[in-house]
């Protein structure tokens, strides 16, 4: 059995982590909105026909933000469309995925959405096809107490408070030529710089996150982000990143190395923003809102064969294995290990589309495999996270060299408790980990969970729900401050730890 250290010291903090790392996305995209969130003739639909199942589940996870109502549909989306009498409003050819959108559900109902669910909405403008003017009305609408056009329509709408949404991403993906009306970045720099000045001056306590580029490999990656930046830099909280990994090739070792890729890209934004930050000698920190992050390619088949203008058609509904729950669980500590810079993080997205939460119209919801890795860490990873020192073997792959076996955070939730997680990503053998946790005197273990299956292509599905789930494990010593773990081959783990009195 192969052997690691993991070297915890309560003085070497990353950061108290924000919560909103743990943050989701909603986007008028298949069946996220449409037989996901919103079903009104579902046997367990409530009285706004919100889904209970869904409800339950999204409450289960403890989301803090959802990110709304897009995504690439944004880019050609008129908000005023989702307001108002549902009789009256407009069905519309959606470009973005060639699909009808009812306008059955809009900034109001998705408002109420998220204050059923527990969580706060995390809402996106469109700077493709309208811009400014458009961006600063709909603040008006949502934020607003009352007195003006747009704030008394709200209340003539239904909603007499206004939903205070305080964080705002300024378009999506503007770098990409798949965006409709996309942009250069001195076009786009100067757009949403107008954009968060009108939007500030309706609500100056609002957040704003600016579009980085779409991925890495765009050929403007960095370019964009400085020339954007340039143009925002004082105006703005954040700037967006977006990643997705697949296991095109079948080479497992090389697809759980990509979390390294997802640590270098966040390098090279965050040092990207410190170049702007010398650049105009400011004295602002400028944070990272990863809004859109996951596994996604097991759908792309299916999506070749999809009817176009449909409504609410099964699009990118990827079934996860239980090696894509790996890969989310190593890419969750990755974003715990910059805590410090990314502040808001999406995981993209929540409900059937490419999602942790599946459900069947008319029938049930259930677990996918990648919904046990987000679920843990969005209860047990709050708190201050630690730089932990990890020494363990390491392997090379096809695109990757010296990748650690071995992914470990740890976090100190500030209240007597502490949680390790860890990913054993070696394929042949169990890993016995020797955790010093001298500096933290008296405590002992109070969860030991496992995610581990023999199998790297089972998932969950209606039928077998609970194919791939977490199990508790005795694997495990603590003694003389020195915590022994098994980590079986291939497995999430997550070892709690409390305190005595």
């Amino acid at each position: 059995m192969k052997k690691a250290t993991i070297k915890v010291d309560k003085d070497f903090r990353i950061a108290r982590i924000d919560n909103r790392i743990y943050g989701s996305f909603i986007e008028h995209l298949g069946r996220a909105v449409y037989g996901g969130i919103y079903e009104p003739t579902h046997p367990l639909a409530d009285d706004q026909g919100f889904r209970k199942d869904v409800l339950t589940l999204t409450r289960e996870l403890n989301v803090p933000i959802v990110r709304y109502p897009g995504g690439n549909f944004v880019s050609g989306y008129n908000w005023e469309d989702g307001i108002g009498p549902k009789e009256l409003r407009p069905r519309r050819a959606e470009l973005a995925w060639s699909a009808i959108e009812s306008n059955q559900v809009g900034v109001d109902e998705f408002a109420e959405w998220c204050r059923r669910a527990g969580t706060e909405p995390m809402m996106a403008v469109n700077l493709g096809t309208r811009g400014p003017e458009e961006a600063r009305t709909l603040v008006e609408y949502t934020n607003f107490k009352g007195g003006t056009y747009w704030s008394d329509l709200r209340i003539k709408n239904g909603w007499k408070e206004p939903h205070n949404i305080k964080v705002w991403c300024l378009g999506n993906e503007m770098d990409g030529d798949w965006q409709i009306c996309h942009k250069t970045a001195q076009e786009y720099g100067r757009t949403a710089r107008e954009a968060a000045k009108v939007m500030r001056w309706v609500d100056p306590s609002i957040q704003l996150v600016a579009c980085g580029s779409s991925n890495a490999q765009m050929s403007t990656f960095g370019s964009w982000e400085a020339t954007v930046l340039e143009h925002t830099y004082d105006l703005v909280d954040y700037i967006s990143m977006h990643v997705y990994y697949g296991n095109r090739d079948g080479d497992t070792a090389n697809f759980l190395a990509r979390s390294m890729d997802m640590d270098h890209f966040i390098h090279s934004v965050a040092a990207t923003c410190d170049y702007v930050k010398a650049k105009t000698q400011s004295k602002k920190e400028m944070y990272l809102s990863f809004d859109e992050w996951n596994v996604w390619y097991h759908a792309d088949a299916d999506n070749a064969k999809a009817e176009k203008w449909r409504e609410a058609p099964a699009y990118n509904e990827d079934i996860y294995t239980f090696e894509d729950a790996l890969l989310v669980g190593s890419m969750l500590i990755t974003l715990l290990r910059h805590s410090d810079r990314v502040k808001i993080a999406c995981l993209a997205q929540l409900i059937n589309t490419i999602a942790p939460i599946m459900t069947r119209n008319g029938g049930p919801a259930w677990k996918q495999t990648i919904y046990y890795p987000y679920l843990h860490a969005s209860l047990y990873g709050r708190g201050t996270a630690l730089n932990v020192l990890v020494d363990a073997p390491r392997y090379d792959s096809k695109d990757f060299t010296d990748v650690p076996i071995l992914d470990a955070i740890m976090v100190d939730d500030e209240a007597g408790g502490l949680t390790l997680f860890a990913v054993n990503k070696d394929m042949e053998e169990d890993l016995t980990a020797d955790c010093c946790l001298r500096d933290y005197p008296g405590y002992q273990v109070s969860e030991h969970l496992v995610m581990d299956c023999g199998d790297l292509h089972a998932v969950n599905t209606e039928a077998e729900p609970e194919r791939v789930i977490p199990h508790a494990s005795t694997e495990h010593t603590l003694s003389d401050g020195i915590l022994t773990v098994k980590l079986p081959k291939l497995s999430w783990n997550v070892v709690r730890l409390k305190k005595m009195q």
